[in-house]
């Protein structure tokens, strides 16, 4: 078990209690800080006393049944799970664990940042991470393992792929000497995988996703299976290996069809729509994302990807109607969608497209230098910077304002090259 002193400081800031608090007639106010800090190896004695005034049971025999059903919980931390379901467990769990320490402490506290991100609750994730930082350094392998990852997890929802992707490195680091399982391993190759393709590595993106697909495989795992196929499908698109990127995305169709997940349809759908728009054929990228469109149970983030590629789409055939229609839909998405981290980059794609539309030049330039443009080299985002600057270059170019134009295109190129 980690150092008691840890939980002990763990337990009594969660209960808000000062040290002088905690400390009166037991010990000095300066043993215990050396306690909590792991300075000092306090006696079974001190120990004791400290968990009575907690008013915690000290566990130190493990308990089978408590560890099988923090197991259970710790299987059902993900987004394909009930909710309701994962919130009663969590509930049960929670009241047994307030009232003891024993061998399930830590990692109950660990995925406890896992279990914030599933409910998109990053504040509380995040103060989950700042309680857990001081100890982090005495955890054990399997500890850091899931620390590391979990904390992956809150940086990807938070668009911060860089940090994201450290996290993911550390806990693959940590695998050697961690008690986890083949399929554990391969979840974090898929998630390291999508790390590198919002990075834009296309070469480790198709290299951990292959490492991911070979135990999803043995596991006949035709879901996880699929959202490889999805990233490998961008992977070589983005190289212009049209073959092998459409041969992926069919098979990622296929296999969400075979196992019914209306997710995986949608993404196919949706990343099948983006290839066709890639070579030209307006036609099969409309059909495509109408049809993820109107696949059920959609997700707000699929559901605004999908009507700003349409947006795309019917600005570039100059149906401006239908663009004017998808730009109505796209507000009433997006008002449902407030408290997401997602919810600027689909606020400026809309006013940008509404600007061009109503050849609103003042507003749109407003839009672009002062809030969108850099809001994309911020995240990181190259390949959309690449795609608004060249967009509105064109634009400025087709009116005649050619210094306006050259500047855009200028930036475009630039990025291109760095990047």
């Amino acid at each position: 078990m980690l150092d008691i002193g840890s939980i002990i400081k763990l337990q009594r800031t969660k209960r808000n209690m000062t040290q002088e608090e905690l400390s009166a007639g037991i010990v000095s106010l300066s043993y215990l800080s050396k306690i909590e800090n792991q300075k000092a190896k306090a006696n079974p004695e001190i120990i004791q006393s400290l968990c009575n005034r907690l008013d915690i049971e000290l566990v130190e025999t493990p308990d089978i049944q408590l560890e099988e059903k923090c197991k259970q919980w710790y299987d059902i931390l993900y987004d394909r799970f009930d909710k309701e379901e994962m919130i009663a467990k969590f509930e049960e769990l929670q009241e047994v664990m307030n009232r003891s320490i024993n061998d399930q402490t830590i990692m109950f506290e660990i995925h406890q940042i896992r279990y914030y991100v599933v409910l998109r609750d990053l504040k509380r994730a995040l103060h989950k991470m700042n309680e857990l930082h001081e100890m982090a350094d005495a955890f054990n392998a399997t500890h850091k393992y899931y620390w590391n990852k979990f904390k992956g997890n809150y940086y990807s929802f938070k668009e911060k792929f860089q940090q994201s992707l450290h996290c993911y490195q550390q806990a693959e680091k940590a695998i050697q000497l961690a008690d986890i399982n083949e399929s554990e391993v391969a979840d974090l190759h898929y998630a390291i995988s999508i790390e590198y393709c919002e990075l834009s590595n296309g070469l480790e993106t198709i290299n951990y996703a292959n490492k991911a697909m070979v135990v999803f495989q043995q596991e006949y795992n035709f879901v996880r299976c699929a959202q490889c196929h999805i990233l490998l499908g961008i992977s070589y698109q983005r190289i212009k290996m049209n073959e092998l990127a459409l041969t992926n995305y069919n098979q990622a169709l296929y296999l969400g069809k075979l196992s019914n997940n209306k997710e995986v349809i949608q993404l196919a759908y949706l990343n099948l729509g983006m290839f066709y728009f890639s070579i030209g054929d307006s036609k099969q990228s409309i059909e495509n994302y109408l049809i993820a469109l109107n696949t059920t149970d959609t997700d707000y983030k699929i559901k605004l990807e999908v009507i700003t590629s349409l947006i795309k789409n019917f600005y570039q055939n100059k149906e401006y109607e239908q663009t004017k229609k998808y730009l109505q839909l796209g507000r009433e998405a997006l008002h449902l969608a407030q408290d997401e981290e997602y919810y600027k980059f689909y606020h400026y794609t809309l006013q940008v497209y509404t600007h061009l539309l109503n050849g609103e030049l003042n507003k749109l330039t407003i839009v672009l230098e002062d809030v969108f443009l850099p809001y994309l080299k911020q995240k990181k985002f190259y390949q959309y910077l690449i795609f608004y600057a060249t967009l509105v270059a064109s634009h400025f170019e087709k009116i005649g304002k050619y210094k306006k134009s050259t500047q855009y295109y200028k930036l475009a190129n630039s990025v291109m090259i760095n990047y």
